[in-house]
């Protein structure tokens, strides 16, 4: 089977500095990838770059379609869900007037009803603070309403940055589990940026470690989860 994302030299840039320098990696239909290293590392840069929400140069191909020239809101509607680190909701509104917003641009109606029933399996507590403005939620509540933004948007892709940051050990073992649920049960692949090496390697399948916006090691998650060169040198546990 083909990759769902397939990334070759690609390069980044902020203004005239290069973040990124040739990086090169797929992922699987379906599957679970991460990309993990240090602050500065070029992670969520990344994500970023697959978004188009930063200069970019080199091959982007999503689903076999080259999408490195696409604007964001084109790169969304093919199934590209993004969420960002901090959240990304709408802090004035409503839970449901932030999954009412993230599906407005979807004709499939009855999709739509299918996907915020889906939400409200996967996050039971939003249903009950459906009415709360999204501001006045726990750091858990919102980082479950940006995951559930995504899903209100119908991708077979989410980008999802950093997802852990800020929150208490327990809620962050809860969203993960979820995180699994979603990929296994409605077939969702992720792409997944954590500074929690461990983490991130419990969940994925693959991962991709970078330093200085290149690749420096990669391979099934189990096998760099094991190695004590590669975890002490490169993954800081």
């Amino acid at each position: 089977m083909a990759p769902l994302l397939e990334i070759s030299g690609l390069k980044a840039f902020y203004g005239a500095t290069e973040a990124l320098h040739g990086l090169s990696f797929t992922l699987a239909q379906g599957g679970i990838t991460t990309l993990l290293g240090a602050n500065g590392a070029g992670k969520t840069t990344t994500l970023r770059a697959i978004s188009g929400l930063v200069r970019r140069e080199g091959s982007i191909v999503f689903d076999g379609q080259p999408i490195g020239a696409m604007a964001t809101e084109d790169i969304t509607r093919l199934g590209v869900a993004h969420v960002p680190e901090g959240r990304g909701t709408f802090v004035g509104l409503s839970v449901e007037e932030n999954l009412k917003i993230a599906s407005y641009g979807r004709r499939d109606k009855s999709g739509v009803k299918r996907d915020l029933d889906l939400v409200f399996t996967y996050f039971p507590r939003l249903k009950e603070r459906i009415a709360q403005q999204a501001g006045t939620l726990s750091g858990g509540e919102q980082q479950m309403l940006a995951i559930s933004r995504a899903l209100m948007l119908g991708p077979r892709l989410m980008l999802l940055d950093e997802p852990s940051f800020g929150l208490a050990p327990l809620i962050v073992q809860e969203i993960f589990h979820i995180m699994r649920r979603i990929n296994e049960e409605a077939g969702v692949s992720m792409l997944l940026v954590e500074q929690n090496a461990s983490l991130a390697l419990n969940l994925a399948e693959n991962a991709y470690v970078l330093e200085t916006g290149t690749v420096v090691m990669s391979g099934p998650s189990a096998e760099l989860k094991n190695d004590e060169g590669i975890r002490k040198s490169y993954l800081g546990y």
